[in-house]
């Protein structure tokens, strides 16, 4: 009554004396029941005063804000009662407090009497529709406190903060899109909840936004929140880590290349999950549309964009659109464009947005990916599938930019011809695919010495002993060399690659038994199938371990004689027509001595009976070992192979072909009697009589010699050469016996 009456007079001092009283001598007094009455008084007062009450409202709140922290729960439900008076009256005059009530509010709602937490909702829910009705919320100066509060760890404050985050979400005049970056990380800690009713809400309020993101992309700001994301794709909780995932699948197909520069750290977050079992499935599915993604923003104007000059745009544009793009880029050099949906069905506005947002120049930080792959394939606990979705990103981006990626090519060799170890096969043909690449790639090509120089060649001590590239083969008419450097289809790295790989077979030989011809196969389909096995043999030729190089030309053989993806190169060498065909018999030739037997069966390949024979007359002068038998047996058997179908026939023509007859029972004589034995002298004895044979007009050449073309071969030189190669591998086999004599001997009694 007194408080109405100083209204009517429009006693302004009084009124504040009365508040005055009440709060300094009542409400704040150190007796309980004087506090009570001041916060009854308060109350009073508000409803007195009525709409007049906004005039005074900082001497209302505060004393009863005050009270919410007493130790007395009754106190504290009366200093609620007296709030939501207060507040009730004063409605949308209490907004300028809005901090001060929240920060109180937040408070009580972890209170532990019922009866308080009971009256802090009612007047938690006043409070709401008041924000809800008024256009006057100052949202810029609650962020910070809404950024402040939601890491809170009660699960009652964590209710309290969801709550009021929906409400300003549905408020159409309120946008708290633009302060997402300010409140999502505290969102995501939230979702990590114990209560399943807090994580619910969490999850409606975040798919709340995502909504929003979906709907108006151009206003987001992608790149202030994809570091938030990357944090928590990597969380344990499975919640937490899948919806940060779903969100950050929609970031990349919204936003496009502005989450270029975060590709190492998504690519951190993503490529683990790849690898995750059926119980991680949901994970792993939105994980790889995330990975596959992020790999088509990559483009090959990014190889255009050196580090020294300013980003190229996208060649071929009007300058109009490229005056649009600039236009349209942010004031604070943060482009707001890409801000956009690709892979959503938008409005043809926002369709018309993403054509512009894509020609803004973006840089893409390669040094950062490259080191998060080789990270990944140097890391021998991840997953299968996570290994192949490395070798696809780096072999992508060997096609996409592959100037820069060869910057990278000497850090990546090594660990890429390790992986050829790995034990799934997937992951050894994604390898070989990216070594292919690095090794065929324009980009790879370099000037000067090539690659198998200097002291790189020989940092191993399982190296391969491999001379400089203008070191003399020999004097026969082979192109030597020079057919190993790099040809249109290769480069530099090439013969490095070839140098490595051999390297690699022979500190490795397990490797070479299990996955060798795996390994050269998927290389001749890959690569020009010539151009390998002319570099190899060329390098073999140099090898100085004898038995690795007579146990790696039996495989180079083996795959020759028998594997679909060479069929072409064996019709080429089979008729020698071409100067390139007998420069590769030579160069093959010279390598295969290290083999006797899969030196006779090249000559057999290309038809060349004369010299074979020449060869088996040889053997007479060999050390003859089983293992050497073995060969000849196995030898015997590929002749009846479909391979080798013209040889048989060629049989019915005695007088054209009598050495290749001879070679025949050459092979024949050396073999004990065993059932390739058997086989071989079956074979002969379908041999027609010549004098039944309708002959030929004229005299016939002798096998070797009926080709014009094969006369300007050298024989008696590669003759030669076989013998020496191989007074080589009888003096080191005398040497390793002897050796092994001692070791016997030191180890005896």
């Amino acid at each position: 009554r007194l408080v109405r009456e100083f209204v009517a007079q429009n006693n302004t001092s009084q009124i504040k004396h009365v508040i005055q009283i009440l709060s300094q001598e009542f409400a704040l007094s150190q007796h309980p029941h004087s506090r009570k009455g001041g916060l009854i008084g308060l109350a009073a007062c508000s409803i007195a005063l009525g709409k007049d009450s906004g005039l005074y409202l900082k001497e209302l709140i505060e004393p009863v804000l005050t009270c919410f922290n007493d130790a007395d729960s009754r106190l504290r439900y009366y200093a609620c009662e007296a709030l939501y008076n207060i507040v009730k009256v004063a409605r949308g005059s209490v907004l300028p407090h809005f901090n001060v009530l929240f920060d109180g509010l937040s408070k009580l709602a972890a209170d532990p009497d019922p009866n308080v937490k009971s009256g802090s909702e009612l007047l938690d829910r006043l409070l709401k529709d008041i924000v809800t009705e008024s256009n006057q919320f100052d949202l810029v100066s609650f962020i910070p406190l809404l950024r402040e509060r939601i890491y809170s760890n009660n699960q009652y404050a964590r209710q309290f903060i969801i709550s009021w985050i929906l409400v300003l979400e549905s408020v159409p005049d309120i946008n708290l899109l633009d302060y997402l970056p300010e409140i999502l990380d505290g969102l995501f800690q939230i979702l990590g909840d114990n209560s399943k009713e807090i994580r619910k809400m969490c999850e409606v309020a975040l798919g709340e936004f995502l909504k929003e993101i979906k709907k108006n992309p151009p206003s987001v700001k992608f790149a202030e929140m994809a570091n938030i994301l990357v944090i928590h794709c990597q969380a344990s909780d499975d919640l937490i880590q899948l919806t940060a995932m779903c969100w950050m699948r929609e970031f990349i197909q919204l936003a496009g290349r502005v989450m270029l520069p975060y590709s190492s750290g998504i690519l951190t977050a993503v490529l683990p999950c790849l690898s995750y079992d059926d119980r991680k499935k949901n994970i792993k599915e939105v994980a790889n549309v995330c990975n596959q993604s992020l790999m088509k923003l990559v483009i090959p104007e990014d190889d255009d964009v050196d580090e020294a000059k300013p980003p190229a745009s996208v060649p071929a544009e009007p300058a109009s659109e490229e005056t649009l793009a600039k236009a349209e880029a942010a004031p604070g050099g943060e482009s707001l464009l890409p801000r956009c949906a690709r892979c959503h069905p938008l409005s043809l506005a926002a369709l018309s947005f993403l054509c512009s947002s894509e020609r803004i120049p973006v840089t893409l930080n390669l040094d950062g990916i490259v080191q998060v792959l080789d990270c990944h394939l140097h890391d021998a606990s991840i997953g299968m599938m996570t290994r192949i979705a490395v070798l696809k990103w780096l072999y992508h981006l060997y096609i996409k930019t592959p100037r820069k990626m060869f910057r990278h090519t000497d850090s990546l060799f090594p660990i890429l011809l390790r992986t050829l170890s790995d034990e799934s096969d997937e992951v050894i043909l994604k390898d070989l695919e990216v070594l292919a690449e690095i090794a065929s790639s324009p980009a790879g090509q370099t000037e000067g010495p090539g690659p198998s120089e200097g002291p790189e060649a020989r940092s191993s001590p399982a190296e391969l002993h491999v001379p400089g590239r203008g070191s003399p083969l020999s004097s026969s008419g082979t192109k030597g060399m020079e057919c190993s450097p790099s040809t249109p289809t290769m480069n530099s790295y090439f013969y490095k690659f070839m140098i490595n790989l051999l390297r690699r077979f022979s500190s490795e030989r397990k490797l070479l038994e299990t996955r060798g011809a795996f390994i050269i196969r998927q290389l001749c389909l890959l690569l020009n199938a010539e151009n390998i096995f002319h570099s190899m043999a060329d390098i073999l030729l140099r090898e100085e371990d004898l038995k690795f190089a007579s146990t790696m030309v039996h495989t180079l053989n083996t795959i020759l004689l028998t594997s679909s993806e060479l069929f072409q190169l064996r019709n080429q060498l089979k008729d020698l027509k071409t100067q390139e065909s007998r420069n590769l018999f030579c160069c093959l030739y010279r390598s295969w001595c290290h083999n006797p037997v899969t030196t006779v069966s090249l000559c057999f390949l290309t038809q060349n009976y004369k010299h074979a024979y020449d060869l088996i007359q040889k053997f007479g002068d060999l050390e003859v070992t089983v293992d050497f038998l073995t060969e000849v047996d196995k030898l015997v058997q590929l002749i009846e192979c479909p391979i080798f179908t013209y040889l048989r026939l060629q049989l019915l023509d005695v007088k054209s072909n009598p050495y290749l007859i001879k070679a025949l029972y050459g092979l024949l004589m050396l073999l004990p009697q065993s059932s390739a034995f058997q086989l071989l002298s079956h074979r002969l004895q379908c041999v027609p009589n010549p004098e039944l044979m309708q002959a030929a007009e004229g005299p016939k050449a002798g096998g070797g010699c009926r080709r014009p073309a094969a006369a300007t071969i050298d024989y008696a030189e590669l003759l030669q050469h076989f013998e020496r190669v191989q007074s080589k591998h009888l003096e080191a086999r005398h040497q390793r016996a002897g050796r092994g004599e001692q070791l016997e001997r030191r180890g005896g009694p």
